[in-house]
């Protein structure tokens, strides 16, 4: 079993790291959270207009404490102004559109891009964003007054977690082990990633396989083969990968038991970043027939 450490903390349903609220939120950053003490580069993804209007033409960013800012993305066509921190704040990074032809539209969905260093202690990071549109504006700042969940918010401010080291910043979703039956020696466990700073997953483990690897389903002529995949799957920054019968799969071998449905299985998955760094995920996995929907696994950090 891996020894890489974990905070006795448990997300329910896959990380859904803020509730519903951030669900519906039109400005927020990936969700999956980023290791403490490092350098992240904060993508923040404007879903929509503001309420009636038809364009999103600026995007101010107030940067929390203890979140050190390095520099930001320029966007064609916007003018880009960073305001440096103060003893009351941590700055502001603004982008603001030239010209009409630059505008966002309300039915596009575009990214602002800053990058900085996170503080050496975990916990959550607010971004406070004022959305500037065509017709009036939206400042998605609220907080919750007590816990991170940003359940019941109209305007939450985008939720960072920043995790302890050795603790994946990567999202899990809709993860399910397929059912087996005595007798069986293998099934495959399936699950959709999201890496908001990119990663490799590198393998897995749990008590009730001997084995848990990497494979990849795959057409070759006229004949379907299973392969392992060497050196692990990489998760491109900002992009979901999906683990799914007939793809890329983990295969669990050499089973202790069958796994029964409706039952749960401890995993632990394991993951490299572009600098070698290692970390985990510990997961309680749905044992089903059949895809697991929105409700897929309980991610453990």
């Amino acid at each position: 079993m891996n020894n890489q450490p974990f905070l006795p903390r448990s997300l329910a349903f896959a990380l859904l790291l803020a509730g519903a609220g951030s669900a519906l939120a039109h400005v927020a950053l990936p969700r999956g959270g980023a290791t403490a003490g490092s350098d992240y580069e904060a993508a923040f993804r404007v879903s929509h207009a503001c309420k009636e209007a038809k364009s999103t033409t600026g995007v101010a960013v107030r940067l929390p404490k203890g979140f050190s800012f390095s520099d930001a993305q320029a966007r064609k066509g916007w003018k880009l102004d960073v305001q440096k921190a103060t003893a009351d704040n941590g700055g502001e990074v603004r982008w603001t559109a030239e010209s009409a032809q630059a505008v966002l539209p309300g039915s596009e969905a575009g990214e602002f891009v800053l990058r900085g260093k996170l503080p050496a202690a975990p916990g959550v990071l607010w971004f406070k964003v004022l959305q500037t549109c065509d017709t009036g504006s939206t400042d998605w700042a609220q907080v919750p007054a007590s816990g991170t969940s940003t359940e019941g918010l109209q305007n939450p401010a985008a939720r960072l977690e920043v995790l302890a080291p050795g603790v994946a910043p990567v999202e899990v979703r809709d993860a399910w082990i397929r059912a087996s039956v005595p007798g069986q020696s293998g099934t495959g466990a399936f699950m959709k990633l999201t890496a908001p700073t990119g990663a490799r997953l590198v393998g897995a483990s749990t008590p009730v396989a001997g084995v848990a690897d990497v494979h990849e389903m795959k057409m070759e002529g006229d004949t379907m083969r299973m392969r392992a995949v060497e050196g692990g799957l990489e998760l491109p920054a900002r992009q979901t990968v999906e683990l799914k019968p007939g793809g890329y799969h983990l295969m669990l071998t050499d089973l202790k038991q069958p796994l029964a449905k409706d039952s749960s299985v401890p995993l632990t998955l394991r993951f490299e970043d572009a600098k070698g760094q290692k970390s985990t995920l510990q997961l309680d996995v749905p044992v089903l027939s059949g895809p697991a929907g929105s409700a897929g696994g309980t991610h453990k950090h």
